[in-house]
């Protein structure tokens, strides 16, 4: 009687543990997954002008966000009439006061007179053009002052991208307004190309870059939940079977 009580206390146990598990996955995977459609918004990349950072066609999160919320450096889902009213995803390289010129003699983007290393550039820029011609960060040089308020964004491809440069005789001086942006862009999804990191070299200039978004801890949440989920499911009937056996094993001893 004490063996068999032991087996099914053990077995009452498992069962327990199992529920248990799959009880904290699916608060985790769940939970993780609400807050990520609260706080991410997928989008369709339309253009190669961020290339190679995104390319045409890829599938992207990007964090819901305020405007002032916006640091340089940042790669930006915005919408602004003046560039035909549709979602168009560039990099912020100035804010409000930020005077932005190209290029230096080493063919780099300065801001405020400092020039930025852009390594999400393409790596064939620096070598085609080269120091001597001063467009390895733009193919034309150009300056601008950014008013109050406003960012002056670029794309990644420079060579194609029609961003900021084309606007520079417009009255902001080609910047859009911090209320244009509508998201951050943290990840691209599809084809699976990995969390976008905050640029270094804008981590140095007044304001610095942007945190980092939940979407790794959102990640692993999932992630966590989805393994304990499946260890619960499995564990609860192993448990029982374990639990089983040696009773079974002592009756037929008995027998004999």
């Amino acid at each position: 009687m004490s063996g068999s009580g032991r087996h099914d206390g053990r077995g009452r146990l498992g069962s327990t543990l199992s529920n248990l598990a799959v009880a904290v996955g699916c608060v985790l995977f769940l939970g993780a997954f609400a807050w990520g459609a609260v706080v991410y918004k997928p989008y369709t990349v339309p253009t190669d002008s961020m290339t190679p950072t995104v390319n045409a066609g890829d599938r992207i999160l990007a964090q819901r966000i305020a405007g002032d919320e916006v640091r340089r450096g940042d790669v930006v889902v915005f919408t602004d009439p003046a560039w035909g009213d549709v979602p168009m995803v560039k990099r912020v390289v100035g804010v409000g006061g930020d005077k932005i010129a190209c290029c230096d003699r080493t063919g780099r983007l300065t801001v405020n007179g400092k020039p930025v290393d852009e390594p999400y550039l393409r790596a064939e820029g620096a070598s085609a053009f080269g120091a001597a011609a001063g467009s390895a960060a733009s193919p034309q040089e150009f300056t601008a002052e950014v008013p109050e308020g406003q960012l002056f964004l670029l794309g990644d491809q420079r060579s194609t991208s029609m961003d900021s440069r084309v606007h520079l005789q417009d009255p902001g001086h080609g910047s859009v307004p911090r209320s244009a942006v509508e998201a951050r862009v943290d990840a691209v999804v599809w084809p699976f190309g990995g969390m976008i990191g905050r640029p270094e070299a804008f981590a140095a200039l007044p304001g610095g870059v942007s945190s980092e978004g939940p979407l790794a801890l959102q990640t692993g949440a999932l992630v966590a939940g989805a393994v304990l989920i499946l260890v619960g499911a499995a564990y609860g009937p192993l448990a029982a079977r374990s639990a089983q056996r040696p009773g079974k094993a002592k009756a037929s001893a008995g027998g004999h």
